[in-house]
């Protein structure tokens, strides 16, 4: 199912958007034209209403739904995007006032993501998520899935799969919950091999469109879907790339954060999303020619937050060096951040420097340790030499005396197996 209904025929959309007090509700608005480009979408115009709070009725008040009523014949538009989440009752009485179909933020993000899944993987995930969403929804309705089918938010499950029916929605719903959580058994089974190979991970994170795919491509010479557009890609890639020290490590792209990332797509791409919890280190990228860039990166902390990674190695990589017009206006924004560094993924500008604070940030991780290795322990030898620096190593009567900085949990195998008390924590 797509966007269109046919060749000739390319949804026209309205935009629809609160000015609230905040300061950001403008840009807030730009993001959602962005958004419906992404999709596919034509916008052809914008009703605003000035309001301190949401109506709870209407989402904006009962006039102002019914003048959309008028703007829509006027434009021909096809769908209404509403900058904002609706509740179930808002969006029925939305769409009756304005005689249109209506659809949301979240929505609109779901359905973007139905476009760009590819792997099996990705489509089970977003198809969760399209689900959890349209649930509630039904509520009340009976089998109405099907006045939904035919344009946008309805790529994805869709009535074939569906057909309205609750009882079947909960059931598939329950059936996609268990490969959600075999894909995250798979994926949990793929980290651990990588962390007995001895390859730390680095992942890539950041806003949507920062260049994250660029950067990765550049780096690893991988061949990840690159496009100028919001959600270009959507599955997770890993890469082997070398650091100026000659050590190996993997590079992770993750999938693009963005305000108000839908919860349920947080929750169905948990699987995915733990990529970045289980990193060694992050590498923040960030889009430094964007007017908002601020704002960006405080809507990716936040989600780093809520996935509980706020306080992990982080490198801030500002993106887009090459053409930003104030470059003080960067300096200043890099200069509160301990780890940044400017590059430029396209031309390659930087990417020396932000792999060797990769090797920093890495090196900060490894403990000392200073023991003799017992002649019965030394299937450990292997594993310090893939994942820790052996700074000195030499054979001696009852085993091997052992210098080297190593990951914690290496550290403590190695006391262990040496007989060496682990060192106490201070107690508070």
């Amino acid at each position: 199912m797509t966007l269109t209904d046919g060749p000739r025929h390319r949804q026209r959309a309205l935009l629809l958007a609160i000015e609230t007090r905040r300061e950001d509700w403008e840009e807030s608005l730009e993001e959602l034209e962005r958004l419906a480009e992404t999709a596919g979408v034509e916008v052809v115009g914008t009703v605003t209403q000035k309001r301190d709070r949401p109506d709870s009725v209407y989402f904006v008040g009962k006039g102002k739904a019914q003048e959309i009523r008028q703007v829509k014949g006027d434009l021909g538009a096809d769908v209404l995007l509403v900058d904002g989440d609706l509740k179930p009752s808002q969006q029925r009485n939305l769409e009756d006032a304005a005689n249109m179909g209506v659809l949301d933020r979240t929505a609109l993000i779901l359905d973007i993501f139905a476009q760009r899944a590819r792997s099996g993987e990705g489509k089970v995930q977003v198809e969760l998520a399209q689900l959890n969403y349209l649930l509630p929804r039904l509520t009340g309705k009976g089998t109405e899935l099907s006045r939904l089918g035919g344009g946008i938010g309805t790529r994805g499950p869709g009535e074939t799969k569906l057909e309205s029916d609750r009882q079947r929605l909960r059931r598939r719903i329950r059936l996609l919950k268990k490969e959600v959580e075999e894909i995250g058994k798979r994926r949990s089974v793929e980290r651990r091999h990588r962390q007995e190979a001895g390859m730390p991970v680095v992942a890539l994170v950041g806003y949507t469109n920062a260049g994250k795919s660029t950067l990765l491509n550049t780096l690893s010479g991988a061949e990840v879907f690159v496009e100028n557009l919001l959600f270009a890609t959507l599955d997770p890639t890993i890469r082997r790339v070398s650091l100026p020290d000659g050590r190996e490590i993997l590079f992770t792209d993750t999938v693009g954060f963005i305000r108000s990332l839908p919860h349920q797509l947080v929750a169905a791409f948990k699987a995915t999303l733990e990529e970045v919890v289980d990193a060694d280190v992050l590498v923040h990228v960030v889009d430094a020619n964007h007017p908002q860039m601020t704002e960006q990166i405080d809507a990716a902390r936040r989600l780093l937050a809520d996935l509980g990674c706020a306080d992990k190695p982080t490198i801030m990589a500002f993106n887009k060096s090459d053409i930003v017009p104030d470059r003080q206006r960067l300096e200043e924004r890099m200069s509160r951040d301990e780890h940044a560094v400017a590059i430029s993924a396209l031309t390659g500008d930087g990417l020396d420097a932000l792999l060797g604070l990769v090797g920093e940030r890495l090196e900060q991780q490894l403990v000392p340790v200073e023991l003799t290795l017992p002649w019965t322990a030394q299937d450990l030898l292997p594993e310090v030499h893939k994942r820790g620096r052996i700074l000195s190593e030499d054979f001696v009567e009852n085993g091997v005396a052992l210098t080297a900085r190593v990951p914690e949990d290496v550290a403590h195998r190695l006391r262990r197996a040496a007989g060496i008390e682990e060192p106490k924590t201070e107690e508070w």
